[in-house]
């Protein structure tokens, strides 16, 4: 039996530490459902958190973002050629092939339209991004009727998540903690002066595509719990927060990823409450969204109210 069962808001947390302090002490079961949804979306925040600070700060969130939907069609074309019975029957490796593809894809595309063509950045993206993503959803909608694939696309599925999805995407915040450790000088340079990183020498095409990579990786790492799009909620939200607060690099980085941790615990918590409390089932990823919302709201009512202040000061 699921032990955060009929729990509250309140309860929730109630049990999570007393089931904590039991782990610490050795005498710690099997992971219940919550603490596997709780764990998985931790980890997604911190890889997201890691990735999103750098695409923020060299405003490639617009290319992000356009990742975000446009990978639709690689997975749909990896689930057609799989033919599996479900997103979550499939092989990962399927999955991140496809999603790779399109990503290189819209990538490449996108460089060849600003800079053989002379369009304005903005524009390629915006018309490879329609592109794709309107080819991923005629997919979903003629090619997959009877299955759930475009609902799962859109916000993922926390409650058919597995204790090895844990390990998934522990790998993958490893993966991405590595790299942002081993690189973190160079992409310190590219986020704040790329031209003086173009004469130290440094690739900002190899860091914009190692960035492209990355940002790929993750959103098919949490593909199964957060979908492709709302994915992008934990990609920006949490820097785009953390950035009304501090404006120095390991700090936004640590404070991102904090907020991104306090949103899932909250979700959870919230989604655990409203059905045993009020019989209401909600998706636990949107919950997460909308708290991050929250979260860059109140993030921005504090930047406004320090704003007018600084401004009272100088006039008097």
């Amino acid at each position: 039996m699921n032990p955060y069962s009929g729990q509250s808001f309140f309860g929730f947390f109630g049990v999570l530490f007393k089931r904590m302090v039991q782990a610490l002490g050795g005498e710690g079961g099997t992971l219940a459902t919550d603490e596997v949804q709780l764990l998985v979306l931790i980890m997604i925040a911190l890889s997201s958190a890691l990735v999103g600070t750098f695409l923020v700060l060299k405003k490639m969130t617009m290319l992000a973002n356009s990742l975000s939907h446009t990978i639709l069609l690689g997975i749909v074309g990896a689930f057609l050629i799989v033919r599996g019975e479900g997103i979550y029957s499939m092989n990962l490796s399927a999955l991140l092939i496809g999603a790779l593809i399109t990503a290189l894809c819209t990538t490449f595309s996108t460089e060849f339209l600003h800079k053989k063509l002379r369009l304005q950045e903005d524009t390629s993206i915006g018309m490879i991004f329609t592109a794709f993503f309107a080819l991923g959803v005629i997919l979903v909608t003629t090619l997959s009727k009877n299955t759930h694939l475009g609902i799962e696309a859109i916000m993922g599925n926390v409650d058919a998540l597995h204790p090895k999805d844990v390990k998934q995407v522990f790998y993958l915040f490893l993966f991405n903690a590595v790299l942002i450790f081993l690189f973190f000088r160079r992409l310190e340079i590219l986020a704040f002066d790329s031209e003086l990183a173009r004469n130290m020498g440094i690739s900002l095409i190899f860091f914009n595509y190692l960035l492209m990579f990355q940002t790929a990786l993750t959103a098919i790492g949490s593909f199964r719990a957060v979908g492709a799009f709302l994915f992008l909620a934990f990609l920006v939200a949490p820097v785009l927060t953390a950035r009304f607060f501090t404006h120095r690099l390991k700090p936004l980085l640590f404070l991102a990823g904090g907020i991104g941790v306090l949103a899932a615990l909250c979700a959870v918590a919230l989604s655990r409450h409203f059905l045993s409390v009020y019989n209401i089932p909600l998706a636990t990823s949107g919950l997460a969204a909308s708290i991050l919302g929250l979260c860059f709201a109140c993030g921005a009512i504090y930047r406004l109210r320090t704003c007018s202040k600084q401004v009272l000061r100088k006039a008097q």
